[in-house]
């Protein structure tokens, strides 16, 4: 795509196929990043937290017994990203599909908040997803999931909502959580493509194809194990990802690689950049940490190893955090 070059162009190193960057990170200027315009879409969800003591072992099971003495509520999800993009000065729009429940209305109530504007479509028959994590000391006991999936008809309402945004936005965030969100996802990438604007991708499961000519995918290592399989090498993994982006049309693909930091894929081979971590608390987030940042980024005009680096300096302020969190401005540039 036209508008994203430094994805199919070329890089200034030189050398070995994989490379660490070396690129220096000054300031992007709140006004630059301010006319970033990104659309997130995708699953959303609400992240509650039930903070407590244990104090001793349930008498009827071997289980601990919590004392809840405080909760929170989150943006979870799809949610989270467009929050992320949000929180550094990004113009972020919302698409998703929600219910008509209390998880609904505190979703909402919280992207009003995030300077998120929110486009919903509310299906009645569905359970807003909820993610219930039970902490205790700062250790996580339990995560409980409700949750099931959209109807067919609200689907392609919001399919004709996108194709109205889409005019008005130069990213397009497709943050899949496999909740029935991203059901036509094929139609949305062509869409945007044919309109010349950048796609990143954040996949769910082992069938990539739908996620066909994206600009930008950025898979965990376990999700990218899980359709390429394991590799024996960096130039294993090269050679594997080389061929997933031809089969697929994939400009570009960034590898997360928590403690190792990221590297990114494209036709001038690897770039790695090592983590940024200083303390490791939750990764929990981090991956919607990255993409955002990275969606920000590019939306700003920012070549793609560059916004690669701020992703990464990103990832390593987010991972300090507890629970799905954001990195404001001043955080990513002190």
């Amino acid at each position: 795509m036209s508008s994203l070059e430094s994805a199919r162009g070329a890089h200034d190193e030189t050398g070995p196929n994989t490379m660490t960057s070396m690129t220096p990170l000054p300031p992007v200027p709140r006004e630059q990043l301010g006319t970033s315009r990104v659309l997130v879409v995708g699953d959303v969800m609400l992240d509650r937290y039930w903070f407590g003591d244990v104090n001793r072992i349930s008498p009827e099971a071997p289980v601990p017994v919590v004392h809840v003495n405080r909760t929170e509520e989150r943006l979870g999800g799809a949610a989270n990203v467009a929050r992320n993009a949000a929180a550094l000065g990004v113009q972020t729009s919302l698409l998703c599909v929600i219910g008509d429940d209390e998880p609904a209305r505190k979703l909402i109530e919280l992207l009003e908040h995030s300077n998120v504007s929110a486009h919903v479509e509310r299906d009645p028959e569905l359970a807003t997803t909820i993610k219930l994590r039970i902490v205790s000391r700062q250790q996580q006991l339990i995560r409980i999931d409700f949750e099931n999936t959209p109807t067919h008809e609200v689907l392609l309402a919001g399919l004709a909502r996108f194709d109205a945004l889409l005019p008005t936005h130069d990213v397009v965030l497709l943050s899949d959580y496999a909740k029935g969100g991203l059901t036509h996802v094929e139609r949305m990438i062509a869409s945007a493509r044919a309109a010349q604007r950048i796609v990143l991708v954040d996949p769910k499961g082992d069938d990539w194809a739908r996620y066909r000519g994206a600009s930008v995918i950025t898979p965990n290592r376990a999700e990218l194990r899980e359709v390429v399989g394991r590799w024996h090498s960096e130039a294993d993994l090269e050679q594997r990802v080389s061929k997933l982006r031809a089969e697929l049309d994939f400009a570009a693909l960034l590898l997360t690689r928590s403690e190792e930091g990221m590297t990114l894929f494209t036709d001038q081979g690897a770039v790695h950049e090592p983590t940024q971590a200083r303390e490791v608390y939750d990764v929990s987030g981090a991956g919607d940490t990255v993409i955002a940042t990275l969606a920000a980024m590019l939306g700003a005009g920012l070549p793609l190893t560059q916004a690669m680096a701020y992703a990464n300096r990103a990832a390593g302020v987010v991972v300090a955090k507890l629970g799905t969190a954001t990195v404001e401005y001043d955080e990513l540039f002190q």
